[in-house]
C-alpha cells in the first residue's frame, strides 16, 4: 500500500513536471507579448515625457486624474458606449435572422452564406475608402435621395449622421462573422427538441422563442462580447472616413489614444487611456466567462 502510495505521488509529481516543460514554450511567448506589455503599458501611464533624451518621468496617478477631469475624454467615452451599444445590437439581430432562416433548405443556400461572409474578410481601410465615396455630399447615396425627391444629407459633416454612417459599416463588417457563428450555435440543437416541440402544437415563433434562443444562450453572450470587443477597438473607419470629427463627434477610444500617442506625443496620458479600455475588455471577458460558467 505504501509503495502505491509513494508510485501515484511519483507519477503525478512527473505528470505535473512534464505539463510545465511543455506548457513552458507557450508561456514565455505569452508573457513576452502579453503580459509584459500590459505591465509596460500600466508602468507608462504613471510616467510623462516621452522617448527622447530627456527620457520619462515618474508622476503616479496624475494621468488618470487628467482623464478623470479632461471634457474630450467623456465625450470620447460617450462616443464609444453610443458606437458600441448600437452596433451590438443590429450585430445579434440581424445575423441571427439570416442564420436562422439559412438553416433551411433553401434555394442558393450554399452561395448566400458565402456572399454574407464577404465582408468579415475585406479590408477594413478600403471598405472605409468606399463608404466615404458613396456617403460624400454630391456621392450615390445623396443622388439616390435626389432621385427620389429627399433632400440629400451632410453624411460626414453633420455631427447627427457621421456617427451612423460608421455604425452602419460596422455593423455591415461583423454580420458575416456572426452569422457562421450563429449557424454553428444551430447546428448544435438537437433536433429531438423541435420534434418535441411539435408534438406539443408549437408553431414557427414558440419553437423559435422556447427552442432556438435558449438553446443559443452560450452563441449569444459570445457574439455579444465578441463584437462589443470589435467596436471598442474600432479604427480604421474613423482614421479612414471621419478622422474623430466633425467636432469630435465620432472620436471613439482607440482614435484618442492614438491622437494622444503619436500626434501629440503625450505617451503617459495616451498609456492610461488605453488601460481604462484594457480594464473595459477584461470586464466583458469576466462577464463571458461567469456566463459560460453559470450555463454549465
Amino acid at each position: 500500500m505504501k509503495f502505491r502510495l509513494s508510485f501515484d505521488r511519483n507519477t503525478f509529481k512527473n505528470e505535473a513536471i512534464a505539463a510545465w516543460l511543455f506548457l513552458s514554450p507557450a508561456l514565455f511567448f505569452l508573457s513576452l507579448f502579453i503580459f509584459w506589455p500590459i505591465a509596460y503599458l500600466f508602468y507608462l501611464s504613471l510616467t510623462t515625457g516621452s522617448f527622447t533624451v530627456s527620457g520619462t518621468e515618474f508622476i503616479g496617478l496624475k494621468n488618470y486624474w487628467r482623464l478623470l477631469i479632461s471634457p474630450d475624454f467623456w465625450q470620447v467615452l460617450g462616443n464609444s458606449i453610443y458606437f458600441t451599444v448600437a452596433t451590438v445590437i443590429p450585430s445579434i439581430v440581424i445575423p441571427l435572422a439570416l442564420a436562422v432562416l439559412l438553416d433551411r433548405e433553401i434555394p442558393l443556400r450554399g452561395l448566400l452564406r458565402t456572399a454574407y461572409f464577404i465582408p468579415s474578410i475585406t479590408s477594413l481601410v478600403a471598405v472605409g475608402l468606399g463608404w466615404r465615396w458613396l456617403f460624400q455630399n454630391d456621392g450615390p447615396v445623396n443622388r439616390l435621395l435626389a432621385s427620389a425627391g429627399l433632400t440629400g444629407v451632410e453624411w460626414l459633416s453633420s455631427t447627427t449622421w457621421a456617427m451612423p454612417v460608421l455604425i452602419l459599416l460596422t455593423v455591415w463588417k461583423q454580420l458575416g462573422f456572426n452569422l457562421v457563428v450563429f449557424l454553428a450555435g444551430l447546428q448544435a440543437i438537437p433536433v429531438q427538441r423541435y420534434e418535441a416541440a411539435e408534438l406539443d402544437g408549437a408553431n414557427g415563433w414558440q419553437k423559435f422563442w422556447y427552442v432556438t434562443l435558449p438553446g443559443l444562450q452560450p452563441t449569444l453572450i459570445f457574439v455579444a462580447v465578441t463584437t462589443a470587443i470589435f467596436t471598442l477597438r474600432s479604427f480604421e473607419q474613423v482614421y479612414v472616413i471621419t478622422g474623430g470629427g466633425p467636432l469630435n463627434s465620432t472620436n471613439v477610444l482607440v482614435y484618442y489614444i492614438y491622437e494622444q500617442a503619436f500626434a501629440l506625443f503625450d505617451f503617459g496620458y495616451a498609456a492610461a487611456a488605453a488601460t481604462v479600455l484594457l480594464a473595459i475588455a477584461l470586464i466583458l471577458v469576466y462577464f463571458q466567462v461567469t456566463s459560460w460558467g453559470q450555463n454549465d
